[in-house]
């Protein structure tokens, strides 16, 4: 009921319908608040008034209409209201939704709402006024009636009085600031529901307040309105009830309207029959809108979980990235100890070779200097022979010594210097580029079931990505079965969302579902879709593998050739299951040519008579007998042949491995071959003095469906 509510307050004040009445833009506004809002249309000199009066009823825009009450008070410096006296005006009020409310201008009735309800307690209302509609914002010219032109919205009326029925027992005092009360009176003047101590705080009985109405809250302001409903009159006559329903005005009238009224030469309705007939309408409208509340009531439940999984996620996927970062960091920090390790390691070599330079060049020293300081004191000696004896040996020893402190020895073996060298630009740069990708598997594909047909032995199959889904898809996989309940397998792959199957078994069913992939990974299968292929073969002739010399007509029906030779035409449509018949009918023959009958791999010969080579098993035939002929070998010749008119019959049993022939409705000779397996193609060959035509989708004969058919042995 709550919800209801909006439904029932006036646009103009806010508050519940009192004494509403029908605009007829059939929006509703209180009797009351039309008063409020009604303005005076300028002077019928003026453009405005001369364009309204010649209509009565003048539909202007809202901004027209705002124009035309600015030019009244601007240029006269005077407003008026309802039938009142002008005087200088006051500046105008605004409704909830921003609708014009001119307030009285001469000593103005008593504020009492419930006094307003009564039209006759004020003056009566000028011509030519106007009225603006709060909601659509049509203008309209009320006429000599006034407002009580407009018809009262009884029914709303009714909806207002019990929706506040219901509303009273559950009453609280609106003045409260916490926890309120349950009301104990209300004041009708003031529109307020009040607690005893809120009543004697904020409406003591004195004063201007002292005449005001208190009842209790259950009567409230449905009190006075709780006695029956008045039955609806006529707007155009008060005493009369309406009776009938005008289908053109779509308007209940009364008697006198059709007699003398506007609505004398309307097509009319009864009164209730048109009440049940638009009641049936309303309900029919409320089931779908009913079903349509339903679905988002629905789909209110799905957003808001889908908040809840959003939430679950974000923290979830917060956590992963929060791991994958310090995955990271721990990585550069164990690199990090790895690259120290390896400075370290320069570090000690290099101090090492330099301290060991530094001990040989120490050594290397220290014997130079004691060589020198014992040369020197030989140099002191003054004896001639002794310092002759070892002169020579002291002299090489030094040339040797000073040798030795050649460049190389007095030359760094180590730099000082650090020959590496961290290379982390590259490093750094993937860190800024360090983004979110995609990680994510595609989502499942949905299978669009009406674009899903199957048409003979083919099957076309459509899908889609759900609406909301944003991960990329490389491709999809598709997979039907067998057509007897075996093992899935993939018959297409590739970034198309829709595929046509050919080559499929009739009358079979044919298990179908599709999946997606990309750089992650294989999404999940779609819902499993069966599919029926045709029970009964429906193919014409193909001109893509037919020899040049046929000539085709009658929707690839009917063929014929333009040489001489004996020329092969295929069928569009190849067998590997079931049983199969088609007949061809002879359309012209000149009893000499020997056209042949039967069945061909898709790549048989061409330019000979069908049955030549290995690749096709048929019957030829001329107007007194017949043979069988595979791999150019002749069998079992049978009398009977051909002529114009004449039906041939093939049967391709492939549940036994057999193919059987009639001429006119009867077999010709014995089980034609046996052991058929694999792919085989209607076929036929024929040169220029025949012509046939194919007829397909035909039922098993009687000459073969009388008997179970059983392979022969061999054949003769």
């Amino acid at each position: 009921m709550e919800e209801m509510e909006e439904e029932l307050k006036c646009p103009v004040c806010g508050s519940l319908y009192r004494e509403p009445i029908i605009l007829p833009c059939s929006h509703n506004i209180c009797l009351a608040c039309a008063r409020n809002i009604l303005v005076l249309t300028p002077d019928a000199e003026s453009p405005q008034s001369s364009r309204a009066s010649g209509s009565g009823v003048s539909d202007y825009d809202y901004l027209d209409l705002d124009k035309m009450s600015l030019y009244s008070e601007a240029d006269s410096g005077y407003g008026s209201y309802g039938g009142f006296a002008s005087v200088p005006t006051t500046p105008c009020q605004k409704s909830p939704n921003g609708v014009r409310v001119f307030p009285p201008t001469v000593p103005p009735p008593p504020p009492q709402h419930h006094l307003l309800l009564h039209p006759g307690s004020l003056p009566p209302i000028p011509r030519n006024s106007c009225i603006t509609c709060p909601q659509c914002h049509r203008s309209l010219i009320l006429d000599d009636r006034g407002l009580r032109g407009f018809p009262k919205n009884r029914v709303l009326e009714g909806v207002v009085d019990r929706y506040q029925q219901s509303k009273a027992a559950a009453l609280r005092c609106q003045l409260c600031e916490k926890s309120p009360k349950e009301a104990t009176v209300m004041c009708e003047q003031c529109d307020v529901f009040y607690c005893d101590p809120c009543r004697l705080r904020c409406h003591p009985p004195r004063g201007p307040l002292a005449k005001h109405h208190l009842v209790p809250p259950a009567q409230g302001r449905v009190s006075r309105r709780l006695s029956p409903r008045k039955i609806s009159t006529c707007t155009e006559h008060e005493l009369e009830n309406h009776s009938m329903y005008c289908v053109q005005c779509k308007i209940p009238v009364c008697y006198q309207c059709l007699e003398e009224g506007k609505h004398s030469s309307h097509e009319v309705k009864a009164l209730g029959a048109m009440w049940k007939l638009h009641k049936g309408q309303l309900s029919l409208a409320l089931n779908i809108l009913s079903d349509r509340a339903k679905e988002a009531k629905e789909f209110l439940v799905q957003l808001r979980n889908m908040v809840q999984q959003i939430q679950e996620n974000s923290v979830e996927f917060e956590a992963c990235l929060v791991a994958q970062c310090d995955a990271l960091i721990d990585a550069l920090n164990r690199r990090k100890a790895q690259l120290l390790s390896r400075v370290n390691k320069e570090h000690e070599h290099k101090l090492k070779v330099v301290r060991d330079q530094i001990s040989h060049c120490t050594v290397k020293l220290r014997q130079t200097t004691g060589l020198m300081e014992y040369c020197l004191e030989v140099i002191k000696e003054n004896d001639p022979s002794g310092f002759l004896q070892i002169s020579d040996a002291l002299i090489r020893r030094v040339h040797m010594t000073e040798n030795q402190w050649g460049k190389a020895t007095l030359t760094p073996r180590m730099t000082t210097d650090f020959d590496l060298t961290l290379d982390s630009g590259p490093l750094l740069q993937t860190i800024h580029q360090l983004d979110f990708v995609q990680m994510k598997v595609p989502a499942t594909p949905i299978l669009q079931l009406e674009e899903c047909c199957t048409h003979n032995n083919s099957a076309t199959l459509s899908w889609k990505q759900p609406p909301l889904s944003t991960v990329q898809v490389d491709g999809y996989i598709l997979e039907l079965d067998d057509g007897n309940g075996g093992q899935f397998r993939e018959v297409y792959v590739g970034k198309e969302t829709m595929c046509t199957v050919d080559g499929l078994h009739f009358n079979s069913t044919y298990s179908s579902r599709v999946k997606a992939f990309n750089k992650s990974g294989v999404g999940q299968y779609s819902k499993t879709l069966v599919m029926q292929t045709a029970e009964i073969a429906w193919f014409t002739f193909d001109p893509s593998s037919a020899h040049p010399d046929i000539i085709f007509s009658n929707d690839n029906l009917t063929v014929t050739c333009n040489s001489y030779d004996d020329r092969v035409v295929l069928g569009n449509t190849g067998f590997s299951r079931g049983v199969h018949y088609w007949e061809l009918s002879v359309d012209r023959y000149d009893n000499h040519p020997d056209p042949a009958f039967g069945v061909a791999r898709a790549d048989v010969l061409k330019d000979v008579m069908l049955g030549k080579d290995d690749k096709a098993w048929a019957m030829y035939v001329d107007n007194n007998r017949s043979w069988f002929m595979h791999n150019n070998s002749h069998t079992n010749r049978t009398d009977g042949g051909i002529s114009k008119g004449t039906t041939v019959g093939v049967l391709l049993d492939l549940a036994h491995g057999t193919l059987t022939f009639s001429v006119n409705d009867e077999q010709q000779g014995p089980i034609a071959f046996d052991s058929m397996e694999g792919l085989f193609l209607p076929a036929i060959s024929l040169n220029r003095n025949v012509q046939v035509t194919l007829h397909t989708g035909l039922p098993i004969p009687e000459f073969y469906t009388a008997r179970s058919p059983e392979p022969p042995s061999s054949v003769c």
